[in-house]
């Protein structure tokens, strides 16, 4: 009877794993994943089949939409369309650095802390929450300000935001990871304290940092433009999106001129969420 149970049990697995792999692919996280490919592949080959140059004029001041320019031009005559396909090239290179930057100083300062507690958790932990006092657009806007508009400056500015919250998130991982059963036993045999971080506590840590992670992916890309759309993010005449929607507000009966990189910057954010929330319930432990 026991081997019949057990031979159930373990014939129960690749059930409860298809399970979740069909909750995984969702119509919303293909739809997610599809668009995020779209922009990837757009950052990747643009410069091959883009119709007109991103910094020439194309055409007169501000043609409405038509066969020859899908998106109109702009008040100097680029084409708006063209313009935001090389966007992708400026805000999704960025987010993803910033995103990786942000997750790496997090992970290293939250796992330090969560793990070694005390004294050491007390300062790293007090660092975070000053940066976390302020709201982070805010904060952002102070930085750049402060260092000047440009790309280096607001990917600065941006780490500084988002650094604290992967630390805080990771913190709180570990400090349950290493109250389970089979760390206390790796102490108890002599392991030492990094080994036991680096091989029993962080790999079931990191789950909802990489859920994190892709959600955020969308919120950088939106900070990012608001950075660009007050001037202290990337400088004309680099195409950019958040810039391409401040040209766009000056113009403000030419509807065409913000219209496509608003939507870019919709689609991105759309498309990171729906990935995020089916990660999340890809790993959610109570998922049947």
């Amino acid at each position: 009877m026991a081997d019949q149970g057990g031979s159930v049990a373990l014939e129960s697995v690749p059930v409860i794993a298809s399970q979740r792999a069909a909750r995984w692919l969702s119509g919303p996280v293909i739809v997610g994943l599809l668009v995020l490919a779209f922009w990837l592949v757009v950052t990747i080959t643009v410069g091959w089949w883009a119709p007109f140059d991103p910094l020439e004029v194309a055409g007169s001041r501000l043609e409405s939409p038509s066969r020859r320019s899908w998106m109109g031009t702009d008040d100097l005559g680029r084409d708006v369309f063209t313009r935001t396909m090389y966007g992708a090239r400026s805000s999704l290179p960025i987010a993803v650095l910033v995103i990786v930057t942000a997750v790496a100083i997090g992970s290293l300062v939250g796992a330090t802390a969560g793990f070694f507690g005390r004294w050491v958790d007390s300062v790293l932990m007090r660092l975070v929450d000053v940066t976390l006092a302020f709201p982070p657009i805010l904060l952002a806007m102070i930085i750049a300000a402060v260092l000047g508009p440009g790309l280096r400056n607001a990917f600065f500015a941006m780490i500084v935001v988002w650094w604290p919250i992967y630390a805080r998130l990771l913190r709180g991982q570990v400090m349950a990871v290493k109250e389970l059963d089979h760390v206390e036993a790796a102490v108890a045999i002599g392991a030492s304290r990094w080994r036991i971080l680096r091989r029993h506590i962080l790999p079931l840590s990191m789950t909802p940092v990489l859920v994190n992670a892709t959600v955020d992916f969308g919120n950088v890309v939106l900070l990012f433009a608001a950075l660009s759309f007050i001037g202290l993010g990337a400088t004309p005449p680099d195409p950019e999106w958040g810039s391409m929607i401040t040209e766009g507000a000056k113009q403000f009966y030419d509807w065409h001129i913000a219209t496509a990189p608003g939507l870019a910057i919709f689609s991105v954010v759309l498309a990171s969420n729906y990935v995020g929330d089916g990660l999340r319930d890809l790993f959610d432990p109570r998922g049947q």
